[in-house]
């Protein structure tokens, strides 16, 4: 690659699963040089916003809410790319908070009939949300991923998703 935002172009006519291998790759470069994770989040929300776009995967939100340090009872808003979002979320609460209180990621192909969910935009459809550990097996965060369509995401998704979350986990430090 001749520039960092070389990796946001991704080749035309490529399957979902394609880009998501080719979105590991990239964020494998990516992570080479620093483990800053905000510099790392923020550079992945990026990748996994272009990606999905570039397959036709109208995502209106790709990013990421971390435990704030100040309150261990909540996620915080981290790196993201869409419309303004949410700035704090109950664990337990909503799809992030389940998904990050159960440590199991959560494939929601209709936002409307998930009890609880917290509708930070009105437009989201459907919505993916896998948690990310640190290294000793605690929870840092997660990966929220929603999308302007109904079944936005699917056990492709969730499996290339749940493998780049590993990576987040062992290539930032927290």
């Amino acid at each position: 690659m001749g520039n960092h935002a070389d990796y946001s172009n991704y080749s035309s006519g490529l399957t979902k699963e394609e880009m998501l291998v080719n979105l590991i790759e990239s964020y494998v470069a990516l992570t080479a040089d620093t483990d800053n994770w905000v510099a790392n989040l923020s550079n992945c929300s990026s990748l996994i916003w272009h990606g999905y776009h570039s397959v036709g995967t109208p995502v209106n939100w790709t990013g990421f809410y971390v435990v704030d340090p100040k309150d261990p009872s909540q996620l915080i808003l981290a790196p993201f790319q869409g419309k303004v979002a949410c700035q704090v979320i109950k664990i337990g609460k909503g799809v992030c908070g389940t998904a990050a209180a159960s440590n199991l990621t959560q494939v929601v192909p209709d936002v409307e009939k998930y009890p609880g969910h917290i509708a930070c935009d009105g437009e989201t459809q459907s919505e993916i949300v896998v948690p990310f550990l640190n290294t000793k097996g605690d929870l840092v965060g997660v990966l929220d991923l929603d999308c302007l369509e109904l079944n936005g995401f699917n056990e492709i998704d969730k499996k290339y998703l749940e493998q780049l979350a590993n990576l987040i986990s062992k290539t930032c430090s927290w």
